[in-house]
Parts: C-alpha cells; structure tokens; sequence
C-alpha cells in the first residue's frame, strides 16, 4: 500500500503523523495482524493446568482467573475459584485492571437440557492504563488460541458480569 506524504516545511510533523497512519490502517487491514499483536507468552503450567480444567469432571461453575506478569511478558495463574457464581466472580475481579477468566458454567437450556459450556471473558475495564490495556488485548488472541475456545466475550465493566449477561451470551449459541 503506498501513502502519499506532503512535504511543506511546516507540515512536516503532520506528514509523519499521516505516513505512520497510512501504515497503521494497513497493519491493521492486514490478515496477520492478530498473530502480529501477541506481546505475551501463556505459562506452560498455566498451559497444563487449563487443558485439565476443560476435561474436569465436576457439574459446578468453577473459574480460571489470569493476569500478565509484566517483567516476564508471561501470562499466568492468578487464582482458581470452584463452585463459584457469575455473581460472585465479579466481585473477585479487579476494578481497574484487566483480566482473563476462563469459566465453566452450568447453563440450563429454557428446553430443560444442562450444558457445561466453557466461556472465555476478557475484562478489561475502563480506567486500566492504556499500555496495559494494549498488552492485554494484544495477547487475548494467543490465549483463546492456547485454550481452543469459542465462546469468547468481553466485559469493560466488572458490574456486567452477571448470570443473566452471561445466559444472554450463551443464548447466541444455542
């Protein structure tokens, strides 16, 4: 893709700004640009501990809380919750911080039948630094890849996670 640049003598600030953009519009338009974004690396015990946790036995709602630990650019293990509701998780999330969860929920379809669907949620409220923000967004595509997920959702409200947010998503799914 080729950018055109104006070169004025007192334009020439807004001319870098515009070829950087031009850039960024094809960065952005381009198909690689979720591999590209990847700024962490998941723990191989994290990797280990989520492959058991999508093949757990247990019928109750239970949660894989991460975080990024920014010195090592690594996502890890924050804490793990068993038979914990929608509700209550929220209220274990931080406020102004991102997080991923990984949840295992007990969804009771309106025709009677019980699903163990596992959810992905990305909270990422607002108010979180933006560096941070990019850091985790940026490695939200390599952790759903990790844990070969599909149900992927994202909250920038704590307050939103709730049971009937939640019903509502899985709704789309059938």
């Amino acid at each position: 893709m080729r950018c055109e640049v104006k070169k004025k003598k007192n334009i020439e600030s807004v001319s870098t700004i515009q070829s950087s953009s031009c850039s960024f519009r094809h960065f952005c338009n381009s198909p690689t640009m979720s591999e590209s974004l990847v700024v962490c690396d998941v723990d191989e015990d994290l990797v280990k501990k989520l492959k058991e946790f999508r093949f757990r036995k247990e019928t109750n709602n239970a949660a894989i809380v991460m975080k990024i630990d920014k010195d090592k650019q690594l996502v890890i293990l924050e804490e793990e919750h068993e038979d914990i509701s929608p509700d209550d998780l929220k209220d274990e999330l931080p406020e102004r911080q991102p997080r991923f969860i990984v949840y295992s929920y007990k969804y009771q379809h309106d025709d009677g039948r019980v699903s163990y669907p596992l959810c992905f949620i990305f909270s990422s409220p607002v108010g979180c630094r933006p560096e941070q923000q990019m850091m985790y967004a940026g490695s939200k595509n390599k952790l759903v890849h990790t844990v070969q997920l599909s149900k992927v959702f994202e909250i920038r409200n704590t307050e939103d996670l709730t049971e009937e947010w939640l019903r509502e998503k899985l709704g789309f799914f059938g």
